[in-house]
């Protein structure tokens, strides 16, 4: 088992959010690769955002993008070693 393309692109998106305030949105711009534009668009669609271009995590949105940052924490503590 793997991601797709298209999960990573969902994770890229969902690490662009700030957990220290649930007051920050994000705007994905038009002029923006299209892997992220479909991102946005498919988050959306599956209730993790409040808007296709981005806008605010849902609750959903918000625990996927504390597991996605603890896991980003977690693969690269090591990096430098």
């Amino acid at each position: 088992m793997s991601y797709s393309p298209e999960n990573l692109a969902e994770l890229e998106v969902l690490m662009l959010y700030d957990l220290n305030s649930n007051q920050e949105g994000i705007k994905i711009h038009k002029q923006a690769d299209e892997a992220v534009i479909s991102a946005a668009k498919g988050l959306f669609k599956k209730g993790f955002i409040t808007q296709e271009d981005g806008g605010y995590l849902t609750d959903l949105g918000s625990e996927a993008a504390e597991h996605a940052q603890s896991l980003h924490t977690m693969l690269n503590a090591h990096s430098g070693e």
